[in-house]
């Protein structure tokens, strides 16, 4: 199963979008959602926290992003975080540590990360983040 995340987010704070496709075989689910005063990070998150709640526990699965904080995060720095209850190396609370638990608890050793360029041709990537910009539509016209 691959998984291509992406979220984007207009002020940051603002209203944001995340968008995920889950591609499995010749199968590919789009899913996406909106949230009005967000952060480009939180969609981020929230992009491959949804796409992970549609994949069966265990499958090998590889999630592609843009974003270096999620992978960072979920490869690098999570554990850590972990071990020090949740605080940076600089004794300074997590950002965003609800999704990051949320995110801990999906992960097995099933997942594998790949990051791509952001807004470099991808054809997945640029469809995520299409997706993730539409979500932020209902928001804009609004304003």
């Amino acid at each position: 199963i691959r998984i291509i995340t992406d979220g984007a987010c207009r002020g940051n704070p603002g209203p944001g979008g995340w968008a995920a496709l889950i591609i499995d075989g010749q199968q590919c689910k789009e899913l996406g959602g909106f949230v009005e005063n967000t952060t480009n990070n939180r969609m981020e998150l929230t992009a491959v926290i949804e796409a992970l709640k549609h994949v069966p526990a265990a499958s090998p699965t590889l999630i592609i992003s843009d974003s270096s904080y999620v992978i960072d995060g979920a490869t690098k720095w999570m554990k850590g975080w972990r071990v020090r209850n949740w605080m940076t190396r600089d004794d300074k609370p997590v950002e965003n540590r609800d999704l990051w638990e949320t995110l801990d608890s999906l992960l097995d050793g099933s997942i594998s990360w790949e990051q791509v360029r952001g807004h470099a041709g991808h054809p997945e990537n640029e469809r995520a983040d299409e997706l993730a910009r539409e979500g932020m539509a209902p928001f804009q016209k609004r304003r």
